[in-house]
């Protein structure tokens, strides 16, 4: 290594340990500022603090319904295409983030405005902004135990306890309204059924006591004859409405999805051939026979739907009781905000950051006062900001004379 390179860094580190002197000197002659200002405002922040009024919050925390499928699976899977159907209509994924969701809904929202009168309460004049102040007062979220928690915040400890056990309350108003867990939506499903199959089963009988009663007709044994065809229609029907309810969430490519179709297609072949294979009789008798069938295919459609219906009132009733509260809200004895102590320590931290930097800045900007070729530049910089200025001015200027 050279002579001249030696030198070089000898005064490098010179250089280095001259600036790291400086800025220790700049920290000893500002030390005073550095210690007392940023104890001044720590201590107005204090103070700031108490006269902030305090803040409780309350927690509640439940259980939401549970999923119950037992004895009804088993009725599903007999069932087969009606069983798809109802099925499709339950596959909710997080049953606790839908019930999150029900929690900030705008009904329950609005019940609880309309309860505590909050549009009073929080002295606002619209229920929007009183529904905006009562989400940001409270803190609902699911975790990973399957339990919900409710978080109520409020001046009055009381109150905060009230609004939390409020909600679930108004829950569980909502979920009397809907129809939620698997059992609940089967249960609506098959009742709608079961009241169309009801009414096109009183059509058909009047329909087949219209038509009358004739020995020709009953020599035709109607009942061997015709059930099983009945039968096997309403099981085409029945097939029909699994596929149509299939093409909301699968692909035509899927393998359930083919497989209920060749299903269908198969059925209706045999169907062909069993009307191919009925025996012809005179006009009284196949209009007998066609409304007897008709009859028959209602009436099993009935039966089944009946069946499952049954099947999803039980599954509910087993269900018991739809919200179970783990932990009631009680009022708060301990403030949760705010936290005068941690706001007086971040404020004194932050602003013995700010006046440290600002006290490098200045001695920096001193320093360069120093530099002639610094200088310079600051000359320059200034004169650009005073033409910047003027050209300000003048323009302000123009605009009023015009």
């Amino acid at each position: 290594m050279t002579e001249q390179t030696q030198a070089g860094l000898a005064q490098d580190v010179e250089d280095d340990e001259i600036s790291l002197l400086d800025l220790l000197q700049v920290v000893a002659d500002n030390l005073r500022l550095l210690v007392l200002g940023p104890l001044a405002a720590g201590l107005l922040a204090l103070a700031i603090c108490f006269a902030i009024p305090p803040t409780f919050t309350a927690t509640t925390k439940f259980m939401p319904p549970q999923q119950q499928q037992g004895a009804a699976a088993a009725m599903l899977a007999g069932l087969g295409a009606l069983g798809g159907l109802a099925g499709a209509a339950t596959g909710i994924k997080n049953p606790a983030d839908q019930y999150v969701a029900f929690l900030k809904s705008r009904s329950v929202q609005d019940a609880l405005v309309d309860r505590f009168k909050l549009l009073d309460r929080y002295e606002v004049k619209y229920r929007e902004d009183a529904r905006k102040t009562l989400d940001g007062n409270a803190q609902i979220a699911s975790g990973k135990d399957g339990l919900i928690t409710i978080d109520a915040s409020d001046k009055e400890p009381a109150f905060a306890a009230q609004l939390a056990n409020a909600y679930v309350e108004e829950l569980g108003k909502l979920l009397s309204r809907l129809a939620v867990t698997e059992a609940q939506q089967r249960r609506v499903f098959f009742e709608k059924q079961l009241l169309n199959a009801k009414d096109n089963l009183a059509k058909a009988e009047q329909a087949l006591k219209s038509s009358g009663v004739n020995s020709s007709a009953l020599k035709a044994s109607p009942v061997a004859a015709v059930e099983g065809l009945a039968k096997l229609k309403a099981g085409i029907a029945a097939q029909e409405i699994k596929v149509a309810s299939m093409r909301g969430y699968l692909t035509e490519s899927a393998p359930d999805f083919r497989q209920a179709q060749t299903e269908l297609v198969a059925m209706r072949g045999q169907m062909a051939r069993a009307e191919k294979e009925e025996p012809t009789s005179d006009g009284g008798d196949s209009d007998y026979i066609a409304k007897f069938r008709d009859f028959k295919y209602h009436e099993t459609l009935f039966e089944l739907f009946a069946k499952q219906y049954e099947m999803a009132r039980v599954d509910e009733s087993r269900e018991g009781a739809i919200i179970q509260v783990v932990d009631s809200a009680q009022p708060p004895e301990r403030k949760a905000k705010p936290k005068k102590a941690l706001i007086a320590l971040m404020t004194t931290l932050a602003v013995g950051f700010a006046l440290l930097l600002f006290i490098f800045m200045q001695q920096a900007w001193r320093n360069a006062a120093f530099n002639a070729e610094t200088a310079g530049k600051l000359a320059a910089l200034r004169a650009s900001m005073r033409r910047a200025r003027n050209l300000s001015m003048t323009l302000r200027h123009l605009g009023t004379l015009i």
